[in-house]
């Protein structure tokens, strides 16, 4: 007779559950709702503008929730032709921070969801 004739096999209990040892149903339950409510989560910051400015106000950039430059507003007294330079550097920087403004209310967002998870969004 071979050795564990007649017992279920490793990891299940009488042949019951979905052999993986601590896993029940509202484990998995829960874990479509925390994947329904991200998905819901997404989708909205994925619609929210996120506006910055850089020197002093003179360049606003708004950006969605999909890292898309939307706008993009110079002060005419920003346009100095002797110094194009700083109002590209100020462009740039208006926009990065603006991302970064939508990538850090993702993150926060999606960590209310997951409980602190650090789960790669």
């Amino acid at each position: 007779m071979a050795k564990g004739y007649g017992r279920p096999p490793m990891g299940r209990k009488g042949g019951k559950g979905m052999g993986m040892p601590g896993l029940n149903m509202d484990m998995i339950k829960q874990a479509q709702k925390m994947q329904a409510d991200m998905e819901k989560t997404q989708a909205e910051l994925q619609e929210k503008e996120y506006t910055a400015t850089a020197g002093g106000g003179v360049v606003s950039a708004t950006v969605d929730g999909r890292h898309n430059l939307k706008a993009l507003t110079i002060d005419p007294e920003a346009v100095d032709p002797e110094d194009v330079e700083m109002l590209q550097d100020m462009v740039i920087a208006a926009v990065n921070e603006a991302i970064r403004a939508a990538m850090d209310d993702m993150s926060a967002s999606m960590g209310k969801i997951t409980g602190g998870m650090n789960l790669p969004f």
